[in-house]
């Protein structure tokens, strides 16, 4: 066990981590939310839980779209908080919003493949609670940021990696929303990714080598000096080859988790609404908007 978890220390520092908002620092709306914390899983390490976010006029008798957010930090650290904003903006256009949390290696001491099973954990409890939280199963959208959204990434693609408690019904979102995501795990400086077991888990979860024409479409936030961004490049090039939606953005000489800050958290969010009013899961224009410089570009 020492063995594994020196590995994944060094895998998990050669991912790029970018500084998380802090707690209240961004605002995307003045719209009051409810909010409350739902236990979604019960792990040897502890409970996890989903941070859940409802629109004004929410009903449990909804059927309404529903997003859930994975934060980034590594596969080793952060919190849910990283998507509040995101959450309250989403919910206060009219979806219920969830910001998720996972097992990670600096409270749980667990390698990148749990983190996998502890996101499928909790796509299939939004799904499988759908009447219970007023939600649409069939209009599920999975999103997070750097490991966050790997992990979103790896609901819609990945399989395996199935807790054995999980409800039985499927993880897969119906749409992605992915903040410079690691896409292809052999990329990250050709290191071993350790999963709890010991073995090599890079390629088994690399959400990129699993694309196919059923895939979910998804859009994709990079800013162009994230040397990530080469993950996006290869994802959105194998999804057009498939005939699968994939909407690449990139800021110009941003680095990486430049989403986390204003102006680009803004500008972000209304390209985010605007693909999902295109897929019918909100209706009208964006309510926050790109300040002036923040111009994302579609490649």
């Amino acid at each position: 066990m020492i063995r594994i978890t020196a590995l994944a220390v060094a895998l998990l520092l050669a991912a790029p981590v970018a500084a998380q908002p802090k707690k209240g620092s961004l605002k995307l709306t003045d719209a009051k939310v409810k909010t409350e914390a739902v236990v979604f899983k019960t792990t040897p390490q502890g409970e996890l839980k989903l941070h859940v976010f409802y629109p004004s006029g929410w009903a449990a008798a909804d059927r309404r779209p529903a997003i859930v957010f994975f934060f980034g930090g590594g596969w080793k650290s952060g919190s849910y908080e990283q998507f509040v904003p995101q959450s309250e903006y989403f919910a206060s256009r009219g979806l219920v919003a969830v910001s998720a949390e996972y097992r990670i290696q600096s409270k749980h001491k667990t390698t990148p493949d749990v983190c996998v099973e502890d996101a499928k954990s909790a796509m299939r409890f939004v799904r499988a609670n759908a009447a219970k939280y007023g939600v649409d199963p069939d209009k599920l959208i999975a999103s997070g940021g750097s490991a966050g959204g790997h992990l979103a990434a790896t609901t819609a693609l990945v399989e395996g990696f199935d807790a054995k408690n999980d409800p039985k019904v499927s993880a897969k979102p119906n749409a992605l929303v992915l903040f410079n995501p690691v896409l292809n795990m052999t990329m990250l400086d050709g290191r071993k990714v350790p999963g709890a077991n010991g073995d090599d888990v890079a390629k088994a979860i690399s959400p990129t080598l699993y694309l196919a024409k059923d895939t979910p479409p998804a859009i994709l936030f990079f800013g162009t000096a994230d040397k990530l961004k080469s993950h996006g490049t290869e994802y959105a090039a194998k999804a057009k080859a498939l005939g699968v939606r994939a909407e690449l953005f990139t800021a110009a000489d941003q680095p990486h988790g430049f989403f986390n800050r204003s102006p680009w958290c803004e500008a972000t969010a209304e390209q985010a609404d605007r693909f999902l009013e295109s897929l019918g899961y909100l209706k009208g224009e964006p309510t926050v908007k790109a300040k002036p410089g923040a111009a994302l570009v579609r490649e």
